[in-house]
């Protein structure tokens, strides 16, 4: 708590000490601040979580911080936040989480393995589509105003449709789908790196945690572990939402307005539900825009194109 404070506080006088610089500045101002506290971060971390927004992070982090209170006697109700149940416990390793918004803005980074290369890293990756289908309803009901101004999204209000959010090059898939490759391009150089899938941790919640905590370097046993999937299930999370259990949380775990389930941070977490949004055309073609776009190492073609590529291994 004292932590986010100070955060809170910080920003709050690098906003007021240049609020007189035009409105650009102002913005690579604070992104530059931003990077800086997340390249502390980074370099204090045992383990970095990195991901784009939208991809299960918040799911993830309820997941681990349940395991860790399981194992150390710690109360619920707060979860993991870099290194708070560091503090606790010092077998608690301090985690990281990231959308890796503005590292580069500080580092002047051009790729990845530069800043992250010599660490610990987790990526969590989810289906592009399905991630930009949730950060549309992130931008339209929870972020706030001065948040889409530091990551350029729509203006506060804007009227878009989620076809055309998803279509936009600064806004939607191909942003996300850039994301992804810039990650992807230097994933195959990292040393230490684990590439988690949100698909995959749906599929085979038990076995994909318990790898993720042995890459940690701290197992878990499998009542550990099967107790935090049933905790991290979706019935769960969207009940205590709206009980409001995870109240150290800030403003992460709560909705924005009780009376839309578009507005709650847990939503409906479905595997490919984007495809529920749009017409057949609109599929056709966000499926070619990953096919024709997407690193092939994520695992994400279409159904159309996983066909062709084995008629063509066979011959």
């Amino acid at each position: 708590m004292y932590q986010t404070a100070v955060k809170k506080l910080s920003r709050f006088v690098v906003r007021k000490s240049v609020f007189f610089l035009p409105e650009e500045r102002q913005i690579a101002i604070e992104r530059k601040h931003r990077g800086r506290e997340q390249y502390g971060k980074l370099r204090q971390a045992d383990c970095t979580i990195v991901s784009h927004g939208k991809s299960g992070r918040t799911w993830l982090r309820v997941m681990i911080s349940r395991v860790y209170q399981q194992k150390h006697g710690l109360p619920a109700g707060q979860l993991l936040s870099f290194d708070n149940l560091h503090k606790k416990n010092a077998a608690i390793p301090k985690i990281f989480f990231t959308h890796d918004n503005y590292l580069r803005d500080y580092t002047g980074s051009t790729d990845v393995v530069s800043d992250y290369g010599d660490r610990r890293i987790v990526f969590l990756a989810r289906h592009p589509a399905d991630v930009t289908v949730s950060q549309f309803f992130q931008w339209k009901f929870r972020m706030k105003r001065g948040k889409k101004d530091l990551l350029a999204y729509p203006e506060h209000g804007q009227d878009v449709s989620v076809f055309d959010f998803m279509q936009r090059p600064e806004w939607g898939l191909p942003r996300v789908v850039d994301f992804m490759n810039l990650w992807g391009r230097d994933i195959p150089s990292f040393d230490d790196l684990l590439l988690l899938r949100y698909e995959d941790l749906r599929s085979d919640p038990e076995a994909q945690l318990g790898a993720l905590f042995d890459f940690l370097g701290t197992p878990a046993t499998a009542d550990e572990i099967r107790d935090a999937v049933e905790f991290g299930s979706i019935e769960n999370m969207k009940k205590m939402e709206q009980q409001g259990s995870f109240w150290r949380a800030g403003g992460r775990m709560k909705p924005r307005d009780h009376s839309n389930p578009d507005s709650y941070k847990v939503r409906r977490a479905k595997v490919g539900g984007f495809r529920d949004y749009f017409s057949d055309a609109e599929v056709a073609w966000i499926e070619a825009y990953i096919d024709r776009h997407l690193a092939p190492l994520f695992g994400y073609a279409s159904a159309a194109a996983r066909a062709t590529a084995e008629q063509t291994a066979a011959g």
